[in-house]
């Protein structure tokens, strides 16, 4: 049968979760390139439910200013009061109203769960015509969780708790992941009669699945098929390991979709990222945000890119960047850092210790190594000598620099913004450029070169160098008697 459309989705997430011991709301930590929470609205998003409901309360304003930023489709209802699961859906049910069709809560801080695992809980609830279904899972160790007590018909029975269970309960290895199908209008009534009266003083959703029970309704369960989907994350350890499973998800989609990954357990991805195939990924990288690494390139060793466009048949090494874009069959690094706005045109160069910001190379055009480039625009089939540097910044202004097509500028330049290079011109080595240069002439500003003969002996005495300088002036004056 088809998997029915939820009436809603509810995710709560109003916890404060002080186990992360953060400064950042739980739900808000990253891993992937997209928030705990995000991970979960995803996940929702998949199964087309017509209202999307997201349950805020620790740190409600700066949670809602997310979720409008990255979630606008979500309605978001505030729990003021932190006082349980049963009492949350309560107060979503008191400011919606109720809910006519299936109904479907989750967790906000359950990165790993499955579009495709909700959809199975959603069928089984169809199908079986539970007035709720339990989402469950086997997992190997149980300790510590509700243990699922089911009758010879395979309908849920109860969800006994870890202390209140006897040692033939505490063998079952079946145990409620707090994930539920319920019936909505079902639901709307039961909720309101949740009691209050236990040590904490909260009210808990599970206690719903006893009063349905109770009023002749079938509780029934759908066993997920990996019990780490249903895994949340209450603190970092749990974070990491939550971080580790969805990178190894994602990368192997990429792997099974013609990338190669050398070594996956040294390779980092987001969720947004693009790789097209027979892209090769080196060990240590990490592609971050919405990076896009076009076919046959090669990324890595050790590269970090954020928000970057890598062209078809490109080459990174060992390099840093962010928001750049590196044209076809483009080589950048080793040890390379490309800030924003960097533009790579084909066959460019950015090459061994290069730092380039809000610059544009030409197709062609080489900066291989030992250079800053700042605020500037390249032509084609540039040359850059090693130990140059665009001299951008004023100290109040940034100034842009051009340099026109198969120009060369000699190592160790500094080019002073605002300044034009001409087409086919040239700068002499240790020059200071402050004004521009014509098409095909050569710019030449540096103080003409005199020798002090002696200096080294007359100054330094007694150093080595003298010492070495005195050996030589020696054997010159004896190889000139000689030759006499």
């Amino acid at each position: 049968m088809s998997v029915p459309r939820p009436a809603a989705v509810i995710v709560l997430a109003a916890g404060e979760g002080t186990r992360m011991k953060s400064k950042t709301p739980k739900i808000l930590h990253e891993l992937c390139g997209r928030t705990l929470v995000d991970h979960m609205l995803t996940a929702a998003r998949g199964l087309e439910p017509e209202r999307l409901i997201v349950v805020i309360g620790h740190e409600r304003e700066r949670v809602g200013a997310h979720l409008a930023q990255t979630s606008p489709d979500a309605q978001t209802v505030v729990q003021a009061e932190q006082k349980g699961t049963g009492h949350a859906v309560r107060v979503v049910l008191e400011a919606v109203g109720a809910v006519d069709g299936t109904v479907l809560v989750t967790y906000g801080d359950t990165p790993m769960l499955r579009t495709g695992t909700l959809a199975g809980l959603l069928e089984r609830h169809a199908q079986d015509g539970n007035a709720v279904t339990v989402l469950t899972a086997e997992v190997p160790d149980p300790h510590g969780y509700g243990r699922i007590i089911r009758d010879a018909g395979g309908a849920v029975l109860e969800i006994v708790e870890e202390k209140d269970a006897t040692p033939e309960q505490r063998a079952i290895k079946e145990m409620n992941s707090g994930v539920y199908a319920f019936d909505g209008a079902l639901l709307a009534d039961a909720v309101k009669r949740v009691s209050a009266s236990n040590a904490q003083g909260e009210e808990y959703l599970t206690d719903v699945l006893s009063i349905l029970r109770e009023d002749g309704h079938r509780v029934g369960a759908h066993v997920a098929a990996d019990y780490v989907e249903v895994e949340g994350v209450n603190d970092r350890v749990q974070l990491a390991f939550a971080r580790k499973v969805l990178n190894s998800r994602l990368l192997e989609e990429h792997m099974r979709a013609g990338v190669t990954v050398i070594d996956p357990d040294s390779t980092w991805v987001d969720v947004e990222v693009t790789l097209e195939r027979d892209v090769v990924i080196h060990p240590g990288t990490q592609l971050h945000g919405r990076t896009t690494v076009a076919e046959g390139a090669e990324v890595g060793p050790a590269c970090t890119l954020t928000d970057t466009v890598v062209g078809e048949g490109a080459v990174v090494r060992n390099a840093v960047c962010v928001e750049a874009e590196i044209g076809p069959e483009a080589v950048v690094g080793p040890y390379a850092y490309l800030r924003p706005g960097s533009v790579l045109g084909r066959k460019a160069k950015a090459g061994t210790y290069v730092e380039m910001k809000n610059a544009r190379v030409g197709e062609g055009s080489k900066v291989p190594h030992l250079t800053y480039v700042g605020d500037a625009t390249l032509g084609a089939g540039v040359n850059i000598g090693a130990s140059s540097v665009f001299v951008n910044y004023d100290g109040v202004n940034k100034h842009h620099t051009t340099v026109g097509d198969h120009a060369f500028v000699g190592c160790d330049t500094m080019l002073v913004a605002p300044v034009n290079i001409g087409d086919g011109a040239y700068t002499a080595a240790g020059s200071v450029i402050d004004s521009d240069v014509p098409p095909g002439a050569i710019g030449v500003a540096r103080a003409r070169q005199r020798n002090i003969e002696g200096w080294t002996v007359r100054k330094r005495p007694g150093t080595k160098s003298a010492q070495a300088a005195q050996r030589a002036a020696e054997a010159g004056d004896q190889q000139g008697s000689t030759s006499e």
